[in-house]
């Protein structure tokens, strides 16, 4: 048994040992049992006839500690839970925070998404009234939406809502979230929004994922002629690693729009023009939008920043039919590259360890 209790005082003096542990006590109730010195301060009790009836006490919500003595110590910093600082603790530039959690009926097949709160909105006047619409891409032409929360930059929603899907194209889905503001002539104001594939989600009924995401500004402007490919970039001069994170594209222009036209991205190092390694995300099926967010690493020592480039191509599939290249951009040095492809490999050398994150127009050169 612990027993909480508040130390002796003398003139102003604690009479407590300067430790901050919390010592475990064995109370008067259980004196009479045999007990096995450990060290000191430390003891246990010894086996007894398991049959035994325990010595009577008084059974009052607290028992007197008089005549109770120290078995050991429980330190509190052990079972501290570790501070959430989600609420606290926003990036330079932050335009706001959402939560919301999910999971997954395999019965029903339905995706229950509860959507929390949304934290520190950044809207264009001092007053702000958000909403929040919720899609399941690639379809973006239904959606569900929260209520209106009047005058706070940060709303507490606690609204669930329910898609249908089934779950052989649950991991192909993505969700996406968008935050508006209702000015006082009623305009929809669009302040940010997150976007969420769910193919690396173990999604199960069993499992209810609480998940928070920084708002991102939208890319409002049209699409190039061929789509646009969004990016990461990173390289790690100490371990001479060059990291790739392929978000998205969009404005893709399929040549056959069929659940069946799958959609990828192949991602190649070159060094000289050679060919030295390539990786590829998934396929992604019948979108022109497709959503990926997936990591690639490749090895590149320092003195090869100046001669490598990295080749991102967006390729469909059909079966059985020959690949088609949809639209391709280059990364690299001045030796390969121009305007926005060379500013975004020179800012990535120039913050190293960070991902710079860019979208870039796709050309349908081979």
């Amino acid at each position: 048994m612990i027993s909480s209790f508040k130390p002796q005082q003398s003139r102003g003096a604690v009479i407590l040992s300067r430790s901050r542990s919390v010592p475990f006590v064995i109370p008067p109730t259980l004196h009479g049992r045999d007990w096995i010195h450990l060290t000191n301060e430390e003891q246990v009790q010894e086996d007894r006839d398991p049959f035994m009836t325990p010595q009577s006490g008084p059974r009052s919500s607290f028992h007197s500690l008089a005549g109770a003595y120290v078995v050991g110590t429980i330190n509190p910093d052990l079972y501290k839970f570790p501070e959430d600082k989600s609420e606290t603790d926003f990036p330079a530039g932050s335009i706001g925070r959402l939560w919301f959690s999910i999971e997954y009926e395999q019965e029903s097949e339905r995706l229950l998404v509860s959507l929390i709160k949304v934290r520190k909105l950044q809207p264009p006047a001092d007053s702000c009234s958000p909403f929040v619409k919720i899609y399941l891409l690639p379809d973006e032409r239904s959606y569900l939406q929260s209520k209106t929360k009047r005058k706070t930059l940060n709303p507490q929603f606690d609204e669930n809502f329910v898609f249908q899907v089934s779950s052989k194209m649950l991991l192909q889905r993505t969700l996406k979230f968008l935050v508006y503001h209702v000015d006082k002539q009623k305009k929809h104001h669009l302040l940010g929004q997150v976007i969420f594939p769910l193919k690396n989600e173990a999604l199960t009924e069993d499992n209810k994922l609480v998940i928070w995401r920084d708002l991102e500004k939208e890319n409002l402007e049209p699409p190039s002629e061929h789509g646009d490919i969004q990016f990461s970039l990173s390289y790690n001069d100490y371990l001479g690693r060059l990291t790739v994170v392929v978000l998205r594209a969009r404005g893709l222009k399929l040549q056959e729009e069929s659940p069946a036209v799958g959609v990828y991205v192949k991602v190649s190092l070159m060094n000289h023009n050679k060919f030295i390694k390539s990786k590829k995300t998934a396929v992604l099926l019948g979108t022109p939008n497709p959503v990926y967010n997936e990591t690639f690493s490749f090895k590149a020592d320092q003195t090869e920043l100046d001669t490598a480039s990295l080749s991102l191509s967006v390729l469909q599939s059909n079966k059985g039919e020959k690949t088609l290249l949809l639209g391709r951009v280059v990364v690299g040095p001045f030796m390969y590259t121009r305007g926005r492809e060379l500013e975004h490999w020179n800012e990535m050398i120039s913050k190293p360890k960070e991902l710079v994150k860019r979208w870039h127009a796709l050309c349908h050169s081979t």
